[in-house]
Formats: C-alpha cells, structure tokens, sequence
C-alpha cells in the first residue's frame, strides 16, 4: 500500500479526483496526507483545511485499507489544528462524542486475529524457562500485559519441570483495577489445578508510580521482568524543556529522558535474572511533527494492510476489525496530535532501545525459539539471537529482545 521511496509524495499533478484507480488514489492521498501535515505544522489553517477538504473526498472508515488508514491520520490532523483553540474543542464536546474504546477487548482481538503477540509469548516463555529452569523461587514482575494467554501457559511449562514446579509469583502491574481482578482469579486456578505453590501479587498502579519497595522483592528470589507495548510510556516529557540528546557512543542519537533512565535504573539496582522487553519497531518519539507523521505513515500502513489481509476487502464491514481500526486511530491521535507529557506513544526501534538499556548496565543476552512456525500469510520473524523482528510482508512491526544484568 505504502510507496517505497518517500519522493514519490511530492508530486505536483492534481488529477480530477474522481476519475482516480485505486493505487492513484492511495499515492494522492499520501500527497495530501504529507503536504496537510506540513500546514499543520506551521499552524496554517487555512492550508490545512483545503488539504483535508480534498483527504475527506477520498478517504473513508469503510473503503479499502488506505482510505481507512488516511481517514485515520486526517483525524488525527484535524484534532491538532481545533485543539489550538481550546474554546471550540471544549464547545464541539469532541471526547464526549467519541466512540468508547474498551481497550482490553481490543488487545483480545488483536491477540486472536494476529500471530504478532502470539509470536512474542512464546519466546518469552520459552526464554524464561531458560533462565529460571534450576531456581526454586521465581518471582516475575509483569509491567502491564496481564494478559493470561502469556502467564498459563509459563505456569504449565514451570509445573512439567522435572524436579517439580518452582514457587512462583507473579507480580502484575496496571492502573486497571478490573483487569488485575479478572486475571488473578484465572492464574490462581491454573496453578491449584497444576497443584503448584503459586502467589499472585496485584499492584495498582501505573509504570510512573511504581517504586522499588512496592515490588518486595525477597532474598533469593530469582527476579524476572516482562514488559510488552508498555515501556515507551516513560519516554512522554515536556520536549521543550528535555530537548537534548546524549552524546554520541554510536551512530544512534538517542533522545534524553530522566524518567526512563530512572527507571531501568531502578530495574537494574534488582538485579534481575532477565528482562524482557516487546515494544514497536517504530520510530515516533521524534520531535518534529511532519517527521513522526512520515514514520507513522509508515508503520500503520504495514498494519492497516495486515487488517485488510486478516478482515477482507471493501465488503468487509466487520465490528472487530472496526474496533482494532479505532485503537490503531487512537495511537495515530496520540503521535500527531499531542505534544509534550500527553504524547505517550513514543514508540522507538530496538537499536534505540539497546542504547538505553545498556547504558544502565545492562547486556542483551540470548532469546530462546524452537522450530516454531516462523512464516504464514506474510507474517515473518527475523532472528539475531539476543533480538528478533515480527514482521509483516518483511517490514519489521515489533520487535522482542533480552536483557541481563
């Protein structure tokens, strides 16, 4: 769906817009997508407006996967430019008319419709049974899945272990106090069934409050972390007063952030067995909007066509698909059309990533995958042992790497 070089975006030609193929109309949206997004950055209304104007003649919510993919992102544009008057947004009730996104039946249809996270929990398990197979005492801190598709399955490979199951404890943190309730229950169940000395440990918070002393981390536990699609929350500051970046250890200029770096610090000061981590491979914690918007051009155009390889073409009007669209849009909103701390999804690449992480004191160590089926309907992982890319037709969408003290 999405053009391989970015200078194709820059054509003048305005064919009647009526008379555009499909693919004609995919690269002229793209155009307009781009050139509205440069107006916005520059706060010009009025160019804005004429260029979204032009998107809403060809994008649609239920058309083909560029036209819901662009309906996205001209939203998105659209609320930048009202949120500069904050007296008409507040007027038009904008966040009282959305539709409301239950986000956790979202992630249960993504986790069914994609192998994506089913990819990722396998080698999180396997590779935690790795590291923890001669420990007794296991304590696993999860920051924010809570997603039992993870966690029953790792209860049932510690339980076949063979001198018996270890004592586990799962630590689960996540500002939803119904998601720690609905998961508690199920775990508790699947280990009296696999009759293992189990604990589970619910913390109400967000990655933000969380401290050191909440975790209570016991001698001789052997500590483990898992994090999936959460960590870059951290990386949300205000990009006015934090605007600076490390200083050049490698080719990679990594954007500074204190919240973070005290984070893994204070993960590092645990020193825990391993710490896994599945996060985007994406690169949207760029401070220049029509930079970011590129990027997110890119990314969502990989999984709005994934979207329409799994859902089906135009006839397909399903609610599941609908509701994955509108928690893609929302991340899409977030990227564009906030700035400073209320920007979170400041998703960033594994190369990224491993700056942060090692200058903490961390080092990538090795993630463990059978022979599992690693290929099916575009879908790809890409191995390099101590990381691995998720991809989708070969474009890399998430990636899951290791780490240790």
């Amino acid at each position: 769906m999405y053009p391989s070089s970015s200078s194709s975006f820059l054509s003048s030609s305005s064919p009647p817009l009526e008379a555009l193929k499909p693919e004609e109309r995919g690269l002229h949206l793209i155009q307009l997508l781009i050139k509205c997004a440069n107006h916005a950055a520059s706060s010009n209304l009025n160019l804005a407006d004429e260029c979204l104007c032009q998107i809403s003649r060809l994008a649609s919510l239920h058309g083909d996967s560029m036209q819901r993919l662009a309906a996205r992102f001209a939203s998105a544009l659209a609320f930048r430019l009202v949120k500069n008057w904050p007296g008409i947004h507040k007027a038009l009730n904008y966040d009282t008319k959305r539709p409301k996104l239950e986000l956790d039946r979202a992630h249960v249809i993504f986790t069914k419709a994609f192998p994506y996270l089913s990819f990722a929990y396998a080698i999180i398990a396997r590779t935690l049974l790795q590291a923890m197979s001669a420990e007794r005492v296991i304590h696993i801190v999860d920051l924010g899945s809570a997603d039992p598709k993870l966690w029953a399955p790792l209860l049932q490979s510690f339980a076949a272990l063979p001198d018996g199951p270890p004592h586990l404890k799962i630590t689960c943190v996540h500002s939803n106090k119904a998601v720690l309730e609905k998961l508690g229950p199920k775990l508790v169940k699947e280990a009296e069934a696999l009759d293992m000395p189990f604990q589970y440990n619910p913390l109400n918070v967000s990655l933000r409050e969380l401290t050191k002393d909440m975790l209570k981390v016991r001698s001789g536990e052997a500590l483990g972390f898992v994090s999936i699609l959460n960590l870059h929350v951290l990386l949300a500051q205000d990009d006015q007063a934090d605007a600076q970046f490390r200083p050049k250890k490698s080719n990679i200029d990594v954007k500074d952030c204190k919240q973070m770096g005290e984070f893994l610090g204070m993960v590092r000061s645990m020193s825990p067995k391993v710490v896994l981590l599945v996060e985007q491979e994406a690169h949207h914690n760029l401070n220049h909007l029509v930079d970011r918007f590129i990027e997110g051009l890119h990314y969502y155009s990989a999984m709005f066509d994934s979207l329409e390889a799994s859902f089906g073409g135009l006839s397909s009007s399903s609610e599941e698909r609908f509701v994955l669209e509108e928690m893609f849009g929302r991340e899409i909103e977030n990227i564009v059309a906030w700035e400073g701390v209320e920007r979170e999804e400041r998703h960033e690449r594994y190369a990224w990533w491993m700056v942060r992480f090692s200058e903490v004191g961390f080092k990538p160590v090795r993630l463990w995958l059978d022979s599992m089926e690693d290929s099916k309907k575009g879908y790809k992982i890409i191995s390099q042992r101590t990381s691995l890319m998720i991809c989708w037709n070969e474009r890399p969408l998430y990636a899951v790497s290791a780490w240790t003290c």
